[in-house]
């Protein structure tokens, strides 16, 4: 049966169809722009109507479609988690009967904020005014690409500095927190590099950790942007976006220790790190205030992306650090075995002693002297807090920061 409504494509004439089809889409774009138009000119005088309007048409994102996560962090502390409950749950609930609330504090998020390793930044404890000491490095034979992006990296942070990393033994990443925790310094930061571009950042926050491992995409200098400002010296404002479980609140933190508390608004300058889709779009700009109402942002640059892919616990692992090599065993020498080990152990505790008396004499005279600063010494196995795994991402609407 034939359809009423008349169809370009039954034209057998080329022509003519491509005429007709022209002039139908100029009449449904016609139609269409007159009817916003008095959709506009209706709302002008209704402006509860305009409101009324977007609040009825949101769009389906998949940032507001997210799945539930109990670890979201609602900004009204009273709002438990039975708030935030699934739908599948809600649904089962007997008809009638009152479900019983889950049973959690309500100041359990922030009992974890204060024990936190960054609670003593957040009280106060150290000096305002002064920078957190950073310490940025590479991983072994970078190319100049990578030096040119640590420079840049030493130009955002107010407190960094920028050490060449040496080749050969001896210079793991766990040793170097180490050395870099006994001398003062609070953040370590390890450009990793592959196929002679940065590919990744290790952040380790010292002296305790954690350590935080970000895949590092979309690298761009300041010189690449068009337009870009200069920076200056002064200490920039933070912005963090985006970070509503406890993980992200957990990287937030870490990324609000590396700036000082006091941002210096004299200098106009903002840092912003946006969150979306556990993507970490990092960007530098300067307020341009056109007139006592306007107000324009001009990038200083440099801008990159970063996606966490694990946090550990403590500083980073040094494997073989201080470990003795396992000796060989065979099953037919174990009594000769036992005695060379005896005869080891009888000597090791004769030199022991004559050196524990020598070493005990410094100890006691540098003690006397004045009091000797803890040793940080990196762990010999790393213990992970959160590792990301390819099957934890069960829908595109998963996100975990």
């Amino acid at each position: 049966m034939p359809t009423s409504r008349f169809e370009p494509s039954t034209i057998k004439n080329k022509v003519k169809r491509e005429e007709v089809a022209r002039k139908q889409k100029k009449a449904k774009r016609q139609e269409k722009l007159q009817r916003r138009l008095a959709q506009a000119k209706a709302e002008a005088n209704d402006p509860l109507a305009k409101k009324k309007r977007l609040a009825q048409n949101v769009p389906r994102t998949l940032d507001n479609t997210r799945e539930y996560d109990p670890t979201i962090l609602t900004a009204n502390p009273e709002a438990g988690p039975s708030t935030l409950a699934p739908q599948e749950d809600r649904a089962s609930a007997t008809p009638g009967v009152q479900p019983e609330p889950e049973q959690q504090p309500q100041d359990e998020s922030a009992a974890d904020i204060a024990n936190d390793p960054f609670a003593a930044y957040f009280s106060g404890a150290f000096d305002p005014t002064v920078p957190p000491k950073v310490l940025i490095t590479t991983s072994p034979k970078a190319t100049r690409t990578t030096y040119d992006f640590c420079d840049e990296l030493v130009g955002v942070f107010p407190g960094a500095e920028f050490i060449r990393r040496k080749k050969g033994k001896g210079f793991e990443i766990g040793r170097i927190a180490g050395w870099a925790a006994n001398r003062g310094y609070s953040h370590l930061m390890v450009v990793n590099e592959d196929m002679k571009k940065p590919n990744a950042i290790t952040m380790v926050y010292l002296p305790e950790g954690p350590t935080a491992y970000f895949k590092l995409t979309s690298v761009e200098s300041s010189q690449k942007i068009s337009g870009h400002a200069r920076a200056t010296a002064h200490y920039p404002e933070l912005v963090l976006n985006g970070f509503v479980t406890r993980l992200g609140h957990t990287v937030g933190r870490l990324f609000q220790t590396l700036f000082p508390p006091m941002p210096e608004f004299q200098g106009r300058q903002v840092v912003t790190l946006h969150n979306q889709r556990d993507f970490l779009f990092f960007r530098r700009h300067r307020y341009a205030f056109r007139s006592t109402e306007k107000v324009a942002l001009q990038e200083i640059g440099p801008r990159f992306t970063l996606k966490l892919r694990y946090l550990k616990k403590g500083l980073p692992a040094v494997k073989n650090l201080g470990a003795p090599s396992k000796p060989l065993e065979f099953d037919t020498e174990e009594a000769e075995q036992e005695q060379q080990a005896l005869k080891d152990v009888e000597m090791g505790n004769t030199g022991a002693q004559e050196q524990g008396e020598e070493a005990a004499g410094e100890i006691a005279a540098a003690e006397a002297e004045e009091p000797k600063r803890k040793k940080v010494v990196p762990p010999t196995e790393d213990e992970y807090l959160w590792i990301w795994k390819p099957e934890l991402e069960t829908t595109r609407r998963t996100f975990f920061l």
